[in-house]
């Protein structure tokens, strides 16, 4: 049970490189693999699962396959069945059982006679013990999605699994399930997260940077204790390097002022001795060619010191940072930004909210906390708000606002088309976008990309939102990213909701009214989460 990847090499239809030559091995036991957004964590995993092919190199999986991917391909009419891949076997089953005898129906079962007791098992196995296998995908959370995806893939009895950011979307319960079926993992795990508990349950951590992959054995506490002791290092070795080459160019000037001086005595005493002009001359000669040596051999030690110190910057350069301001969208402290009485909302015959409905109102700049368990309704509230009198911004789970064939430039560009293309560029950049990034097709962006274009886009519309709903955020966002979106909303001057079961991002961005939406209710609560300075992780 083992993935091996050999001068695997990978480029988007445009020519945009991802992979050069990357050859790695992930051995059984269970394995996190990190790196910043944008890196290709979700394109490693993709190729190896066989959605993508490499332009270069190969890629060998020992055993069966499984495999969870960020975004999940599920229509909102298909059925828990079919996704759990047992929908005609099921059928095939009833028909047995109802007389029909056919080979066809005795092919299709095969061996699974018992895959409704399976299929209900992994359900409850993953906190899902409730749903039916014929109810719609369009009636579960994002979070109960989730968890259906994985149970899938459980179902497959898999020996190498591959997840990518599996806890997105998921309540505190839901991931500790998660944790629990990781920990009794006995295959070859490969997960892809920014979840730090999570991460914590791994038996080694894979960090992807420039085409290379670094080991570190134990936990992701382990490997960031291991980070900041090889950035101590390496900041030491900027230090003696920027004073080597202070050093190599001083000796470097001093060395040709004392050539020069020679030259110049030199010059004196061949016109003071008299000697004939060719001898004269082959002195002269030698003594350049011997100051040229000495130059080259001076530049040569300032070329090493100045390449040994891009080395140790380059070792001890910090992830990049979103750096920005939020509009100033300040709303007045008795702005109505929202007003709901009775709110009411059913699928499939099924209400979400308890009788008589849902009353909500926000006024002027609140910082609201939505909370609540998976399939509470969270995500189909928030969509409600959608309608305030103000304007407004909403940030679903799926991050399906931006058309995926246009560019990162296009999709700002349709939403500000009052802003100069040198200002648009400009402010593209500080969301990370440089040069040709920003022409990539938002389709071709990971995850954190996709938010921070997005953001980009809903942020600097025009006209500005006032209010701002936020579904689960931090999805998809490396440390860095979400340290930068904790600032920015501490800084917004507008009102926000946002939903989200990261505890720590909570605790870091303000909020001063706590919501909890549970069975059909929605009730104010105290503040659950301790409070704590914006940026900590």
């Amino acid at each position: 049970m083992s993935i091996v990847c050999t001068d695997l090499s990978f480029s988007w239809p445009d020519d945009t490189p991802v992979f050069e030559a990357l050859s790695l091995v992930v051995p059984g036991g269970r394995t996190g693999l990190v790196a910043s957004n944008g890196a290709g964590k979700s394109t490693l995993l993709r190729l190896i699962a066989g959605e993508l092919a490499p332009t270069g190199g190969s890629v060998t999986v020992q055993g069966v396959l499984g495999y969870l991917p960020q975004h999940l391909p599920f229509a909102q009419e298909q059925s828990v069945g079919r996704v759990l891949g047992v929908e005609r076997t099921l059928a095939a089953l009833r028909a047995i059982e109802g007389g029909d005898a056919s080979e066809e129906n005795f092919a299709a079962v095969g061996t699974d006679w018992d895959v409704e007791e399976r299929a209900h098992a992994e359900l409850d196995r993953i906190g899902l013990g409730g749903v039916a296998l014929d109810r719609r995908l369009g009636t579960l959370s994002g979070g109960q999605v989730v968890a259906l995806g994985l149970a899938a893939q459980l179902l497959k009895r898999p020996d190498v699994l591959l997840l990518d950011e599996p806890t997105n979307n998921l309540d505190g319960p839901a991931r500790e399930r998660l944790a629990e079926v990781l920990r009794g993992w006995g295959g070859c795990l490969l997960v892809v997260s920014h979840d730090r508990a999570l991460l914590d349950g791994m038996d080694r951590i894979a960090a992807l940077e420039h085409d290379e992959v670094r080991w570190y054995g134990g936990n992701f506490t382990a490997y960031q204790e291991a980070r900041a002791g090889e950035r101590e290092v390496a900041e030491r070795q900027v230090r003696s390097a920027e004073q080597d080459l202070k050093r190599q160019k001083r000796e470097a000037q001093q060395a040709r002022e004392r050539a020069a001086r020679r030259a110049s005595t030199a010059a004196r005493n061949l016109a003071d001795a008299g000697l004939p002009k060719i001898v004269a001359g082959n002195l002269k000669r030698s003594a350049q060619v011997s100051a040229a040596k000495a130059d080259e051999t001076h530049a040569n030690r300032v070329g090493d010191a100045r390449a040994r110190l891009d080395q140790a910057s380059r070792a001890a350069r910090q992830e990049d940072r979103i750096v920005l301001e939020l509009p100033g969208t300040t709303v007045p402290a008795g702005r109505t930004v929202f007003h709901g009485e009775r709110m009411r909302v059913s699928y499939d015959g099924r209400p979400v909210f308890a009788d008589p409905g849902l009353d909500l109102d926000i006024r002027g700049p609140e910082r609201i906390a939505l909370v609540g368990p998976n399939g509470a309704g969270k995500s189909t509230l928030m969509r409600l708000l959608g309608a305030a009198p103000v304007p407004s911004a909403y940030l679903s789970q799926r991050l399906d606002l931006l058309d995926e064939s246009r560019s990162v430039a296009e999709s700002l560009a349709e939403r500000a088309p009052g802003l100069p293309d040198a200002e648009r560029m400009n402010l593209l950049a500080r969301f990370l976008f440089r040069g040709d990034r920003a022409h990539l097709p938002v389709g071709a962006l990971s995850g954190g990309e996709r938010l921070r274009a997005t953001l980009a886009c809903v942020l600097f519309a025009e006209p500005a939102p006032q209010l701002l709903l936020l579904d689960e955020p931090t999805n998809n966002l490396d440390l860095a990213s979400v340290a930068w979106l904790e600032s920015a909303l501490t800084a917004y001057r507008g009102a926000f909701v946002v939903v989200s079961h990261d505890e720590r991002f909570l605790a870091g961005i303000g909020v001063a009214r706590w919501l909890r939406l549970d069975d059909g209710w929605l009730t104010e609560i105290a503040n659950p989460v301790p409070r704590r300075a914006p940026g900590g992780r």
